[in-house]
């Protein structure tokens, strides 16, 4: 089959490489125009840019997918489209320009967390359990028959980057498998059971951290946020990130305190204390949280006030 791909991040990358490494001739590459990067904002282009070049593909770049890209896909005459983290929406008409339409790589067993941001939301509500999805591309979000999917147990600890390399590597051999099917007639794709939850994409509101929450539900937070946008509190008003935590026995603190315990460095919540791991304070850089504290004039300083 003549395949178009779109894709953006480094998570896309797993499903071009075996997609191209397939049967299948990918036609054309879509992502998004090249992003400026860095501290001297030099225009970057996307990793699935960067790997369609090493893989001598045709790379159309484009932030909508509009009546000129639409034009320039149909002109290719592609079978099939296939999508994974693009960042942009397939409408009609080029929702049906391929013979078999749209198939779409979803972090999240359908259709829980449907959206753009799966893997975070999931992390954020405690969900012990999710998994990658192929389903058909529709108008409607994330609505369409799912062809195949696999369930993924998340790991303690887990960050949102952490899940998502994983589930990047998981739904890559998926999706080459839905391909095959479709080329050769025998997927075939059920409706989607259940009640729908939904995934919007984060927020730097996302990652503001109220410590007087249970201990349990602000970890949850900061893996579903971590990297982006992060975690985060105030400290003497100025913004303070959190990039690591772990649970801590240790007998309550007023939220939001911070004292020393030993070698660690623990933070009141509304339960049961957080140990504070990597941190980063106003205008410096990351840090481990003992360094941080060992550095401080005060000796109890309150984050959030």
């Amino acid at each position: 089959m003549r395949l178009v791909f779109a894709g953006t991040p480094a998570v896309a990358v797993p499903s071009l490489r075996a997609l191209a490494a397939g049967p299948h001739e990918i036609v054309a590459v879509v992502t998004r125009t090249d992003a400026p990067l860095g501290r001297k904002r030099v225009l970057t282009p996307s990793p699935v840019a960067q790997v369609a070049d090493e893989l001598g593909i045709p790379v159309l770049k484009a932030d909508r997918l509009d009546a000129d890209v639409t034009a320039r896909i149909a002109a290719l005459e592609p079978d099939l489209g296939v999508i994974v983290a693009y960042g942009g929406l397939v409408r009609e008409p080029l929702l049906s320009t391929p013979a078999h339409g749209w198939i779409n790589l979803h972090f999240s067993l359908l259709p829980r967390w449907r959206g753009a941001a799966p893997v975070q939301r999931a992390l954020m509500a405690g969900d012990a359990v999710t998994g990658a999805a192929v389903f058909q591309l529709v108008a409607a979000l994330d609505a369409g028959d799912v062809f195949a999917e696999e369930r993924y147990d998340v790991p303690a600890g887990a960050t949102s980057a952490d899940v998502l390399d994983d589930l990047a590597g998981i739904g890559a051999p998926l999706l080459a498998r839905v391909v095959d099917g479709i080329a050769d007639g025998t997927a075939v794709a059920t409706p989607q059971q259940g009640e729908p939850t939904l995934a919007p994409k984060l927020t730097l509101a996302d990652g503001a951290l109220d410590l007087s929450r249970d201990a349990e539900s602000l970890l949850h937070q900061i893996a579903g946020v971590t990297p982006e946008p992060g975690a985060h509190t105030t400290l003497d008003g100025a913004r303070f990130k959190v990039l690591r935590a772990a649970a801590a026995e240790a007998p309550p603190i007023p939220p939001g305190r911070v004292v020393a315990s030993g070698k660690d460095v623990l933070v009141g919540t509304g339960t049961a204390p957080l140990r504070l791991e990597t941190v980063q304070p106003a205008g410096k850089g990351a840090m481990s949280a003992g360094d941080w504290f060992r550095g401080l004039r005060s000796s109890e300083p309150v984050l959030g006030a």
